[in-house]
């Protein structure tokens, strides 16, 4: 999978299961190629919070394949091919926060991640006359208690923000789609 040194080609490299509207693997491709063509696939959310309950967010660096120099309440990414949500999210959180021995994530919900038309995932216009987006998104939650070293190539700035904090630069930062919707999903009243 991905580790500390990979670039952004090999990121591109990286076989992922493409899946259906229910979720169901119907194939695989090379990453760079899902984004390309639109191929639903799958992704983690792991939002992290400190022994005071403050939550990691992070700017993510220039260099990122999605959502270059925007700003994110989880950590997470793509899962690779015929790897388990729950393996992608204990991978995704450790490699990002830069730690070793987090508890398992906790699964709190899924859903359909859409994209709107228009801008790709890249912050440019979509290639291949307006690729339709979209990724099955599972979000979860860990307490790190370790201190975090985030990988560099990953991560352009961080802290450990409250909940009050968050909410106050949700209108003024700007942050991942995809990142904000599981948020807004993660705050909204459940019934």
């Amino acid at each position: 999978m991905s580790d500390s040194s990979r670039d952004a080609s090999s990121s591109s490299d990286e076989i992922l299961d493409i899946v259906d509207l229910h979720d169901e693997v119907v194939g695989q491709a090379p990453r760079g190629e899902a984004y390309t063509r639109g191929l639903r696939h799958r992704c983690v959310f792991v939002q992290a919070r400190d022994a005071q309950g403050r939550i990691f967010v992070h700017r993510r660096t220039a260099t990122k394949l999605v959502f270059p120099s925007l700003y994110d309440m989880f950590v997470g990414g793509v899962v690779g091919a015929g790897e388990s949500y729950d393996d992608a999210a204990l991978r995704e959180a450790e490699e990002e926060l830069g730690v070793s021995g987090l508890p398992r994530p906790v699964p709190l919900f899924k859903f359909l991640y859409e994209a709107p038309a228009g801008p790709g995932r890249d912050g440019a216009a979509s290639g291949g006359g307006g690729v339709r987006q979209s990724w099955w998104s599972a979000v979860y939650e860990v307490p790190c208690l370790l201190p975090v070293r985030p990988q560099a190539d990953e991560v352009a700035w961080y802290d450990f923000l409250s909940q009050e904090e968050v909410d106050a630069r949700l209108g003024v930062w700007e942050w991942v789609p995809d990142g904000l919707a599981a948020y807004e999903r993660l705050r909204a009243p459940r019934g």
